[in-house]
């Protein structure tokens, strides 16, 4: 048994003695004018193939299309679109009360977003159109500009909204109190325009802007802005403007005439006048809410718990929105009971007209959120279901798709789109494989805004009210997950916590921002003070570990084995010293200065007795390598596995490092660094000149550099502090 320990030994100090560092890989320097001439004669050259490729890629419709299997594919994307269109109609109703704008808005949304991403998706299963949380932030917007216009955004108000006092002022909004029905639109064409004119003319404003902004996204590659909203802070962003909606849409539940309130504790607010005005309850409508709620819960519940066993799920709300049309016309609720109902929609297809100029810096900054926010649904909607099918998408094309439908949208009276989870599981389980079930899709929605829409004229706003609601469940069970999600990771969950509280308490567009401050916060804060450890060998390995969290593990005489798992930076470079110190239980620099006050009480000494002509005056001479002999370690191994990068910080905190330990004959050696950081170190001269060092410093395993820290450095004994 000895005579093999000694063997492996002898083979250890061979490898030691015959050690080569891994050879660099010699990257050529690539001349930059060279460079650039290769990316121009690439991307401006033009010939027949990259035209084709240039076009189909621009429109992904004309790759799949003529590859269409029509004997196995018609009839799935046929019966999706169908049944996509059967679930659309009462949303796209429904969500005009969301928006603030008129029925006709939500189904151009529908019919046009459906069109487009036939054409220019990439994406085989989502559906895109009118999204609860987008039309809430419309909806914000357009209420907000109403008010600034002096019109009174509550729809269900008789009284007149007043006007601007004329178009000069318009910019300063000074409302003239003049209780009049119409004022001049500022713009080439002044124009009279009234409260609904307005409230269209602010969302397709908005909506332009949110398309082009999704569009250059697209052509300068800023997807990446959304990898900011994590998971947890959308998840806790949709709960809380859920919260922010259901509380908005009490009122038609129970038929109470309230305000609009608009700002910081909105939510609040409302609340408070709800239970003001709660003995103002129009009970035709609570009556109403009270049959519709239940049935739509029903129905959600038993078609997700025997969604195995359905072909496609039943279409509960479009049951239930034309009974309750039907009764509401026959019993005429409206003017017996004083129900509030859907009113006239328009017919026909109305020609496109021109976003006003002039409202779109007032929207500039009210776009970037919708179009961030739309673009994450669409993304992380598009990514789950095509890693579901095994199929790819394009990030950047999918941008172009939806910046695309917003700009053609918001010429046609319409408002900003993004995928709908609801109808993509519709799709998904009803036999969906292209988008040829979005043209099926668009084409009932069209036959609905050409002759059918009047046929909704009586339909009750509770009705409305109670699929907006039921269709937001999947964000309120959010709460079901907490408990397991705090087990996760306790700093998600406080993301979700504060997006949802403050989208909840502030606003959507406050709460959003606060929400992605706090997330990274929490990574600023988690790379700033971060887990640092002491290493012990696992026995019978070449592996080292915590020795906090594993047992069993020997430690390594007269070695220390230090691992810090963040990147060191400026913010953490005064955390690591202290870790350093403390695991470590020395601090160079107080050594440093007893040596100093040693040597300087040693020669005091000397100089009296030579004083006294006891003994012949010389110079003290302390010798570090026995005062080495005093600590009952002789070298540190920075295990640099987890250190991702060094900035400059960073690099002179390790240069600090290993000259205060040398100086009081601590030897430090690096193990695991990558490339990243051997780079920054060796530029940053921590290696000597032409990194002469590098050889007997830096090693490629933690291993490596205790065999070379035991083979260098004989056994002296533990002495101690």
């Amino acid at each position: 048994m000895r005579r093999m320990e000694n063997e492996e030994l002898s083979k250890m100090e061979l490898q030691l003695e015959s050690q080569i560092p891994i050879e660099r890989t010699v990257k050529e320097k690539v001349a930059v004018k060279k460079l650039i001439e290769k990316k121009l004669q690439e991307n401006c050259s033009c010939s027949l193939d990259k035209l084709k490729t240039l076009i189909t890629g621009f429109f992904p419709v004309l790759q799949w299309l003529p590859k269409y299997k029509l004997k196995e594919w018609i009839l799935g994307d046929t019966i999706s679109g169908i049944l996509v269109a059967v679930v659309m109609v009462p949303q796209s109703i429904a969500y005009a009360l969301l928006a603030g704008l008129e029925t006709s808005s939500s189904l151009y949304a529908s019919f046009f977003s459906c069109i487009i991403y036939f054409l220019m998706g990439t994406s085989r299963h989502i559906s895109v159109g009118i999204f609860s949380l987008i039309c809430l932030l419309v909806g914000q917007v357009v209420d907000r500009e109403l008010l600034l216009a002096g019109f009174d955004v509550d729809e269900d108000s008789k009284v007149m909204p007043t006007a601007m006092a004329n178009a000069d002022n318009w910019n300063n909004s000074d409302v003239n109190p003049t209780m009049i029905m119409n004022f001049t639109l500022p713009g080439p064409l002044n124009f009279e325009c009234d409260r609904k004119c307005y409230a269209v003319s602010v969302s397709a404003a908005l909506t332009f802007m949110c398309g082009i902004y999704q569009v250059l996204m697209a052509v300068f590659n800023l997807g990446f802005v959304s990898k900011y909203l994590s998971e947890p802070l959308l998840d806790g962003f949709a709960t809380g403007a859920s919260i922010t909606i259901v509380t908005m849409q009490v009122k038609y539940l129970i038929g109470i005439k309230l305000p609009r309130s608009h700002g910081p504790g909105s939510v609040v607010v409302t609340w408070i006048n709800i239970f003001k005005n709660i003995h103002k309850t129009n009970f035709c409508d609570l009556i109403t809410t009270a049959i519709c709620m239940p049935l739509l819960i029903v129905s959600k519940e038993l078609g997700e718990r025997y969604k195995h066993k359905l072909k496609f799920p039943f279409p509960m709300e479009l049951t239930i929105v034309v009974i309750a049309t039907l009764i509401s016309h026959f019993v005429n609720l409206n003017e017996v009971y004083g129900s509030s109902i859907t009113g006239a929609i328009p017919t026909g297809f109305l020609p496109p007209k021109v976003p006003n100029w002039h409202l779109l810096p007032r929207v500039a900054m009210d776009a970037v959120t919708l179009a961030i926010i739309s673009f994450a649904f669409t993304i992380s909607l598009s990514e789950l279901f095509a890693k579901k099918h095994g199929y790819t998408i394009q990030a950047n094309q999918e941008t172009y798709a939806l910046g695309f439908c917003n700009v053609v949208q918001s010429f046609f009276h319409s408002y900003a789109s993004s995928a709908t989870l609801v109808k993509t599981l519709v799709k998904d389980s009803s036999g969906c494989q292209t988008q040829l079930s979005s043209v099926v899709s668009a084409v009932l929605v069209l036959m609905l805004l050409l002759f059918l829409a009047p046929v909704f004229y009586s339909l009750q706003k509770c009705v409305l009210a109670s699929i907006i609601i039921v269709s937001l469940r999947g964000a309120l069970m959010k709460f079901r997950d907490l408990p397991k999600q705090w087990k996760m990771s306790k700093i998600d969950t406080l993301v979700w916590w504060v997006t949802m509280l403050s989208v909840t308490l502030i606003s959507t567009e406050l709460g959003l921002f606060t929400g992605v401050t706090f997330s990274l916060l929490c990574v600023i804060i988690r790379t700033q003070v971060p887990r640092a450890a002491l290493l012990g060998q696992i026995q019978g390995s070449t592996l080292y570990e915590d020795q906090t969290e594993y047992n069993n593990l020997t430690p390594i005489p007269q070695v220390k084995i230090f691992r810090f798992e963040a990147p060191l930076y400026y913010a953490n470079k005064d955390f690591f010293m202290d870790s350093l110190m403390r695991k470590v239980e020395l601090n160079p620099a107080l050594e440093i200065a007893k040596q100093k006050k040693e040597e300087s009480k040693q020669t005091k000494n000397k100089e009296a007795k030579a004083f006294n002509g006891n003994i012949k005056q010389e110079q003290p001479v302390v010798s570090k390598r026995l005062i080495s002999k005093v600590y009952n370690f002789h070298t540190i191994i920075l295990d640099c596995s987890t250190i991702q990068f060094l900035d400059t910080v960073g690099i002179n905190t390790m240069k600090t490092v290993l000259k205060d330990y040398n100086e009081i004959g601590i030897r430090i050696l690096l193990a695991n660094c990558n490339p990243s950081v051997i780079d920054s170190l060796s530029r940053g001269g921590y290696f000597g000149e032409n990194c002469k060092e590098m050889g007997t410093q830096l090693f490629y395993s933690v291993h490596a550099a205790v065999q070379y820290a035991k083979a260098s450095w004989p056994e002296t004994g533990n002495s101690t502090l």
